[in-house]
């Protein structure tokens, strides 16, 4: 069983045992109403927030900042559908570059709201990997990324969605930031990474 396997098994344990120690709580305490309504509310919230942030785990793409400065290995544009209310998002398999300009080797899946000159420039940077020219970017040149948890919670509890997407990343879901990269440059050619100084002699 691998590391990652482990963890989520130990998870899946950990969380029957809150919930039926929950319900030793609500059926033999004697506590008054309210207090076991607390006790729910919270035990809830806390399955909540641990659901959407154990996604990394899974390899889920993140709505978290991207890093300082990226190397882009990939890139994935998933154009809005109004039918469907899905309002678009742009996927970037990264790296993150010391201040040498040397990937850190741990690539990373991010997913960015969707807009029309970042779409373009996505797309004009993935002709660039293809012909051999590394891009790169900057976090500072795109928004926070970061969704609302009722609508990240909503995207992935929806049968309709679970049916869509089918062991893949869902591609809908709301952001509060919109890039502000789809102004300004997104992605440029990476420098060479900068050679340590050779010890003098």
């Amino acid at each position: 069983m691998t590391s990652l396997q482990t963890i989520i098994l130990t998870l899946s344990v950990a969380y029957a045992v809150i919930g039926a120690l929950l319900l030793v709580v609500l059926v033999y305490a004697r506590l008054h109403w309210s207090l076991k309504a607390v006790a729910v509310v919270v035990t809830s919230t806390f399955y909540i927030v641990s659901f959407t942030e154990m996604r990394g785990l899974l390899g889920w793409a993140s709505t978290d900042r991207l890093p300082a400065t990226f190397k882009l290995l990939k890139a994935r544009i998933v154009e809005p559908h109004s039918l469907q209310g899905d309002p678009g998002s742009i996927y970037l398999w990264v790296e993150a570059l010391d201040e040498d300009n040397r990937p850190s080797g741990i690539p990373r899946a991010f997913r960015v709201p969707y807009n029309d000159r970042l779409a373009d420039k996505t797309h004009a940077a993935e002709n660039e990997i293809a012909a051999g020219h590394p891009q790169g970017g900057r976090a500072a040149d795109f928004g926070g990324g970061d969704g609302s948890l009722i609508d990240m919670v909503r995207e992935y509890v929806t049968p309709k969605t679970i049916l869509e997407t089918s062991g893949g990343d869902s591609s809908t879901g709301e952001f509060n930031a919109t890039p502000a990269g789809a102004e300004g440059a997104v992605f440029t050619p990476i420098p060479p990474p900068r050679m340590p100084p050779k010890d003098e002699q």
